[in-house]
């Protein structure tokens, strides 16, 4: 079980207000949180984060928020109400980061904009996420991952050749969002060092995603280059596929270093292809992919998932097997890195969850609790803010907490 405290945690004394839902916003301000900040999440008294009835639940439990929601206090607060604002201004008066994902202009109709909360505390950092950004005649649009895994030509590079542009069965493009917000958060902050003032995050779903596809810009520009869906198969090097064994189950191989392509080819059998002037350059390589499609694939055929497993490992060839969560789970590699871990959880005993992000061999990050209840913390973190036991009660009469 991970262990981590946030006495130990490079950003141990960094307080985040999570006001934002769903995927993108929440994911950046947990992985704030795994490091030691203390992250405060805000939900609506009766709209609570949609991810806590997003998938599978347990005795009526959502699960994937115990991932979302882990190192995070829940308060519940309407947002909308003159007395809720207050509250959050309060709140905002000894943060550092606010995170949000509404609409552009919900903040501002609210009283919340940036002008109020770099009013109530200069050295705020403010990370809006949204589906297309802040300005732009998109701008107002409810924009999601999936708009963002379309828009940014990756459904369209995604799937066989002969058949419709393909999306992935998970949040991808909300995940890499959560990474470049986080990114962003960390290099706002390191701005404010210089400067002694906070700054706004303006993130926009649709550009990590499309930062992550690569060169495709400077191809199209300098080339007029369009990349076409390949299936499995990679446009820039070959053989790159998954291949079925012997018993059954897969196997994918990568050769994007010249040598070990060469590795590849003398293990199954076929040094002759090194002798052909296209082998030497990837793109020479992909060319003739079906060609080596054919001999790697037939090749592994012949034999089982952990022969071939074994045959490449001694070769020094690139090569994994194509595992579910059940392989993940059960993996070596992933066991010595820790990559799962249990979590203590009040409601459901112990829960497997992926462990932080990467490890740092000084300055640790850990999961203290996992996705806690909805509006758990309220009386907790407004009695730190100095209200009264029947200020509060008053405030939850009123429907403006929980």
């Amino acid at each position: 079980m991970s262990d981590g405290t946030s006495s130990a945690a490079p950003l141990d004394r960094l307080r985040v207000l999570d006001c934002a839902t769903l995927f993108a916003g929440p994911l950046a301000a947990t992985m704030l949180g795994d490091f030691g900040a203390e992250v405060i999440k805000v939900e609506h008294p009766h709209k609570p984060d949609p991810s806590r009835g997003h998938g599978p639940s347990k005795d009526g439990i959502g699960l994937w928020w115990k991932l979302l929601g882990r190192n995070k206090r829940t308060i519940a607060l309407d947002l909308s109400r003159a007395e809720g604002r207050d509250v959050l201004l309060r709140l905002v008066a000894g943060a550092d980061v606010v995170v949000e994902n509404f609409r552009p202009g919900t903040l501002e109709r609210w009283g919340l904009g940036w002008d109020e909360l770099s009013a109530a505390n200069p050295r705020l950092v403010l990370a809006r996420v949204t589906g297309f950004g802040q300005f732009g005649p998109y701008a107002h649009r409810p924009g999601f991952g999936t708009l963002a895994e379309a828009m940014s030509g990756f459904a369209a590079l995604t799937g066989e050749p002969d058949g419709p542009p393909t999306l992935p069965p998970f949040g991808l493009a909300d995940s890499i969002a959560a990474l470049s917000t986080a990114y962003a958060v960390m290099t706002a902050l390191a701005g404010r060092e210089r400067t002694g003032r906070g700054q706004v995050v303006d993130m926009a779903i649709i550009e990590p995603m499309l930062t992550v596809l690569g060169p495709h810009p400077v191809w199209y520009d300098q080339l007029g280059y369009v990349q076409p869906r390949t299936g499995n198969r990679s446009a820039n090097n070959a053989p790159r596929n998954t291949y079925r064994t012997a018993d059954g189950r897969w196997v994918a191989v990568s050769t994007s270093a010249q040598s070990v392509a060469e590795r590849v080819l003398r293990l199954v059998g076929h040094p002759e292809f090194l002798a052909e002037p296209w082998f030497s350059t990837g793109a020479g390589r992909a060319a003739h992919a079906a060609e080596l499609d054919e001999a790697v694939g037939g090749w592994i055929a012949r034999h089982d998932r952990e022969e071939v497993l074994r045959a490449f490992e001694e070769a020094q060839a690139a090569v994994a097997p194509v595992y579910d969560i059940r392989d993940v789970l059960a993996d070596e590699q992933y066991r010595a890195l820790g990559s799962i871990t249990e979590v203590e959880d009040e409601e459901l005993g112990t829960v497997a969850m992926q462990n932080v992000l990467f490890r740092l061999s000084e300055t640790p990050g850990g999961i203290r609790w996992a996705g806690r209840g909805h509006g758990a913390d309220t009386d907790e973190v407004l009695s730190g803010l100095g209200l009264t036991r029947e200020q509060i009660d008053t405030l939850r009469e009123a429907g403006v907490v929980r």
